[in-house]
């Protein structure tokens, strides 16, 4: 009995995680180069039963002699094991703004993914899809959250004005003919990228990914005035999250009529005792 408790219990908190999941997806539908995540959802292990008993042996004292013997194997429950980001392209969205840039993957290698770097708060690389970008007060290329975006040699990149060019190519031109190459990351694995909020992303070991003009060649190109849009598919996340609360649910019934059967086992049945 207790143990539907538990498998119950462990399906409502595995669905409100998903839950949530999906309506951070919903929440950032429009924010630029988001990645939508995807939950994974996997059973306890396995537990094995068994039986102790003893057996009396066939020896003249009948000695007996414990044995034990195997009933079967026993789920106990579901987990949400983690979730992951789908990096797949999202919709190019034109915005007019100079400083608006998008990364359009064209022939990366398969399960693949290039990334804009910008100096983490404690200076570190980190990488981002959202090509939103602005000029601060000393004319340094930033993130719309103030960090740094940082060229193909890892510096920040200053400029006289806010009117500047950036070919497919990723190189950068100022008004007074400076010039720069945005830093593009590749990743062969994006999927082992670990999430920091606001649509940025670190390496595990901390070291930097390699340039995506070296190891990607013309798999990508960049577009100015524009933006990728976020690949969260809002009619299927709705979709998702309806079945995700009548999952909720479901487990939420059986684990109220649990509730009642001990409820009537601890009130009725002694009673008739």
């Amino acid at each position: 009995m207790f143990r539907g408790f538990y498998t119950a219990a462990s399906g409502m908190i595995a669905q409100q995680r998903r839950t949530e999941m999906l309506t951070n997806n919903m929440a950032n539908a429009n924010t630029p180069g988001y990645k939508a995540d995807q939950s994974s959802l996997r059973a306890f292990p396995e537990m094995l039963l068994t039986r102790f008993d003893e057996q009396s042996s066939s020896t003249p004292k009948g000695v007996n002699l414990p044995f034990n013997k195997k009933i079967g194997s026993l789920n106990t429950g579901v987990y949400m094991q983690e979730t992951i980001p789908a990096f797949m392209q999202g919709d190019l969205k034109e915005t007019g703004n100079q400083t608006d840039i998008a990364l359009l993957d064209v022939s990366l290698p398969e399960n693949s993914g290039v990334f804009f770097t910008v100096a983490g708060p404690n200076g570190e690389q980190q990488y981002t899809r959202n090509g939103n970008f602005t000029i601060d007060g000393q004319g340094f290329l930033t993130t719309a959250s103030g960090l740094y975006v940082l060229n193909d040699a890892g510096n920040r990149i200053q400029l006289t004005s806010d009117h500047f060019t950036v070919n497919e190519n990723g190189v950068l031109t100022g008004d007074a003919g400076e010039t720069a190459r945005l830093g593009i990351a590749f990743s062969d694995d994006p999927n082992r990228l670990m999430k920091q909020g606001d649509g940025l992303y670190r390496t595990e070991d901390g070291n930097a990914l390699g340039s995506a003009y070296d190891e990607a060649g013309d798999g990508f190109k960049l577009q100015q005035g524009f933006i990728e849009r976020s690949n969260v598919d809002v009619g299927r996340t709705m979709t998702d999250m309806m079945t995700a609360y009548r999952a909720f649910e479901a487990n939420q019934k059986v684990l109220q009529a649990y509730d009642r059967s001990m409820e009537r086992a601890a009130n009725e049945i002694g009673r008739i005792g």
